[in-house]
């Protein structure tokens, strides 16, 4: 099997730096990637956190379409409650006009952030899990242009009205999302680096009920992992003690704290901690090339998928562009520019 490898920018912001350093560096980023073979460049949406700067994945695809020429881009996605499915629709519309044929609309149903911003957001957000289905429906038949009561019987269109349509993707971290993107024929994306638990099942339910869809004839599958690459044994401890603190930290409701390796170099992890990070330890994969070559290639098989999809935090800039030359090295992609 070859393995596909694509990323996932939830475009950190490191201590001492600044959301528009954060930015550039994923343009760097996004550049790396279309040169480097890797198959897809998904933004988060994140709101109401200083430790993040994405908030509008579909502003962001645009400047980033730009700087590229074959990657597809796409969100990680659009937590589609925030938002109206028509001007979800026009976005993204737009931006499969601007780049044709790469462009990937995630989406998802958690707030991404806390609900009280959501709410805010969109007011008449209810958090109902009718209403999500009720806006995938709307998202399909303003792409088709099907006629609907979703859509005034076709007198309301997502402007502009072109040929092709941004792929669908469900994202999912709980597996219940693996039901619906079955149903409605949609791409299915679990995210690992969220729940470790119950992936490779919902991808085989998922893999079970899927119907074919006008976009989609047979069912497409990702996994999304954090990871860390490097060849250097003193950056690889110290972004396990990274990690650990981090996945603790936002655990415990801590979205607003930026810290780096020193300032947590010497903490000391209680005995409930210790506990908890043996569930945290299996969202995230460090080491050298060759050892996360065997890790995702077993990720792969237990998930019976051909797609790893890789967010990555580092202590610099230098440190997360490197981590991923090594993987998109290690997998033998073929430089492409």
């Amino acid at each position: 099997m070859q393995l596909k490898l694509s990323i996932l920018d939830q475009t950190p912001i490191r201590k001492g730096s600044s959301a528009e350093e954060s930015l550039r560096e994923s343009i760097e980023l996004v550049k790396l990637a279309d040169r480097k073979g890797f198959t897809r460049y998904w933004l988060s949406e994140h709101h109401n956190s200083i430790t993040l700067a994405g908030a509008a994945p579909e502003v962001f695809i645009a400047r980033l379409g730009g700087e590229t020429s074959r990657i597809r881009l796409g969100s990680g996605g659009i937590m589609l409650p925030n938002h109206s499915a028509l001007k979800v629709a026009e976005n993204f519309r737009l931006l499969e006009a601007l780049y044709p044929h790469r462009i990937d609309l995630g989406i998802g149903r958690a707030p991404g952030g806390d609900r009280a911003t959501s709410q805010l957001l969109n007011p008449s957000n209810t958090f109902d899990p009718q209403e999500y289905i009720q806006q995938i429906r709307e998202l399909q038949d303003f792409f088709s242009e099907t006629p609907s009561p979703n859509n005034l019987n076709g007198k309301i269109k997502a402007i502009p009205s072109i040929q092709s349509s941004p792929a669908l993707w469900a994202l999912t971290s709980s597996g219940e999302s693996a039901y619906i993107a079955a149903h409605f024929g949609m791409g299915l994306s679990y995210a690992q680096f969220i729940n470790p638990i119950g992936g490779p099942e919902a991808i085989r339910l998922y893999k079970e009920r899927f119907k074919p869809s006008a976009d989609l004839p047979s069912p497409v599958t990702n996994v999304g992992i954090f990871a860390f690459c490097s060849e250097d044994e003193q950056k690889l401890e110290q972004a396990r003690a990274m990690y650990d603190y981090r996945l603790l930290s936002f655990e415990k409701g801590n979205y607003q704290q930026l810290y780096a390796y020193e300032d947590i170099k010497d903490h000391v992890h209680t005995p409930a901690d210790l506990q908890r990070l043996e569930y945290h330890r299996q969202r995230y994969f460090i080491g050298t090339p060759a050892e996360l070559k065997i890790k995702f290639e077993e990720l792969a098989t237990s998930f019976q998928t051909d797609e790893i999809v890789v967010a990555t935090f580092a202590e610099t800039r230098e440190d997360r562009l490197r981590s991923y030359e090594l993987l998109s090295d290690t997998f033998l992609f073929p430089d492409l520019h």
